[in-house]
């Protein structure tokens, strides 16, 4: 098969013009194209009045003979080339009658994204992974959210960070990503998404994504599987210990006492495992501080970015609600970017620690609500996490969680208790001034606001620098969206969980460094950041512990 790449068609183009337009950019006659698919279309919005559609497009043609033909005549053209083979291929695959050793199947700790990829790799290729996770099931879980949005009512371990399906479950469902992908491992990912019911334009669109209640349903569904394979899952069931000796990982102990023997542990935290951390760090188990971001999270109503983005093609349904992508370097030498943005969603709460405020943003499928959101973050270095009356010394690993708890708990003070959130107008917020009133844009958030003044120096919502660079940033950001430092736009805060604030380091081989046996893996290491690339970062290391058990080479260890 030949691949076609940009080939550019106006927004409105009607479907049977497709056709015609790869017969012609391939110079050949109607009938000598036996069929086409699309294997990606994006569209190119930088002239709102003029859209286009920019298509990849897999041809097959009458003969093999013409394909070489064409291919030769076009040769000196970069965008016809011969279709890439994007089809998963196992490391290997163990014997019908293969059994590991009683007590020693590998193990993955988490059934977030990269848990439920890791597990899924590991359960088709024949070897009967059993996965523990400190959560519920996807269903309780979520019941357990709505209690927490509605009620005012936490539950620690059953929350939009704990439980089945990961922080992921509660989000926009992004699944794009901008990681290097040699092996084409996201298709793996996008093919069992499909599988387990996602629409089929996810393998196709620039930026795929699903939604919350879309996802709880597929996750059970790659759950099954993963059972009727061999594999074994365990809810509720929190990790409190490992077992390590001599350099070499022999097993994890329960809350509830019991001891599980394994040879082969995957670590698929996600990046909220705090008491996992530091349980880890006592055991001596190599990790460092790494950098990650916090701010608010910014609500506009979804119209005003969808004019700015689209112009008079706003509302068409090939483009749907509008995203964006924003950064400024201010002048204090902070970086202040958009982060997580939710086109036609909501602003949720996202604490997994009592008497704590944490924003995030989810959306449905359909994107249909009203506000559009997004975090408007500043990045934060590990050297940062000793100010704010922290005590002084070396940094350790575990210094960003306490920088992190620290802002979460005066987020909560702001917000007057209930996990109510702090908020105040972008116009307020320039002005340093407290916000009273709303005005134009109600805010999503629930269980709901305390309007405050979020800009006060000293003991404010966020650091100095943080709040000094989100001010310039904001009227910097409205020369990109017109309106987006319009006076009633909403913050809300805090957004602290933007990545893992540190590293369970591993080697090429995806050990850790002095562990062997024991595989960091997905965002609670620091080796990913959403579902995409937590769900490829689980396939590699899968592939790892599979290959150490099958005694065959690991592709990924090759990179």
């Amino acid at each position: 098969m030949l691949r076609i790449t940009e080939l550019r068609l106006p927004l409105n183009h009607a479907e049977d013009e497709l056709r015609p337009a790869v017969v012609a950019r391939l110079g050949i006659e109607d009938a000598q194209l036996l069929n086409f698919t699309v294997f990606k279309r994006s569209y190119d919005a930088r002239k709102k009045t003029a859209i286009v559609l920019i298509y990849t497009i897999d041809c097959e043609l009458a003969t093999p003979e013409l394909e070489a033909s064409v291919f030769q005549r076009m040769a000196g053209d970069t965008h016809i080339r011969p279709t890439p083979d994007t089809s998963y291929k196992f490391v290997g695959h163990a014997p019908a009658d293969f059994r590991t050793p009683e007590g020693l199947r590998p193990l993955v700790i988490g059934f977030g994204p990269c848990g439920i990829f890791a597990a899924l790799i590991l359960a088709q290729m024949g070897l009967r992974p059993t996965v523990l996770e400190r959560g519920k099931e996807v269903r309780q879980r979520t019941k357990d959210t709505w209690g927490l949005w509605r009620q005012s009512v936490l539950n620690p371990e059953s929350n939009v960070q704990f439980g089945e399906g990961g922080a992921g479950t509660f989000s926009d469902g992004k699944l794009y990503s901008q990681i290097s992908d040699p092996r084409h491992l996201t298709r793996k990912v996008l093919t069992e998404f499909v599988k387990a019911g996602a629409p089929e334009e996810i393998l196709y669109v620039s930026k795929p994504h699903i939604g919350t209640f879309r996802l709880v349903s597929m996750v059970e569904k790659i759950r099954a599987e993963i059972v009727e394979l061999g594999g074994e899952i365990r809810f509720e069931q929190h990790v409190t210990d490992v077992q390590i000796e001599g350099g070499h990982i022999r097993g994890v102990t329960l809350q509830s006492g019991e001891q599980i023997r394994a040879d082969h542990v995957v670590l698929a935290l996600g990046h909220s495992a705090r008491d996992t951390f530091t349980m880890l760090h006592e055991r001596g188990v190599f990790m460092e501080a790494k950098p990650f971001a916090i701010g608010y999270r910014i609500e506009h109503p979804q119209s005003l970015i969808d004019k700015a983005r689209f112009g008079p093609n706003a509302g068409h349904p090939i483009l749907g609600a509008a995203d964006y992508k924003l950064v400024h370097h201010a002048k204090n030498g902070r970086a202040v970017y958009s982060f997580c943005m939710c086109p036609g969603g909501t602003v949720v709460a996202a604490t997994s620690e009592p008497n704590r405020v944490v924003t995030n943003g989810m959306s449905q499928y359909s994107r249909a609500e009203r506000n559009a959101n997004s975090g408007i973050v500043v990045n934060i270095s590990p050297q940062d996490y000793r100010q704010d009356g922290q005590a002084e010394g070396p940094v350790s690993p575990l210094d960003g969680i306490a920088f992190q708890r620290f802002w979460e708990s005066r987020a909560y003070e702001l917000g007057e208790g209930g996990y109510k959130a702090p908020a105040a107008l972008v116009g307020d917020f320039i002005k340093r001034q407290r916000s009273k009133v709303l005005g134009n844009v109600e805010p999503s958030y629930k269980p709901g606001v305390t309007m405050t003044d979020l800009a006060q120096p000293g003991f404010g919502s966020l650091p100095d620098y943080c709040l000094d660079a989100i001010r310039e940033a904001l009227p910097a950001f409205d020369k990109q969206i017109k309106g987006f430092s319009m006076k009633d736009a909403v913050l809300t805060g805090v957004e602290t969980r933007t990545s893992s604030p540190l590293r369970i380091t591993r080697g090429r081989d995806y050990q850790s460094l002095n562990i062997q046996g024991l595989y960091p893996a997905g965002e609670g290491a620091g080796y990913a950041g959403g579902i995409m690339s937590a769900g490829v970062d689980g396939i590699e290391v899968a592939e790892a512990v599979g290959a150490s058990i099958l005694g065959v080479k690991a592709p990924s260890a090759l990179r």
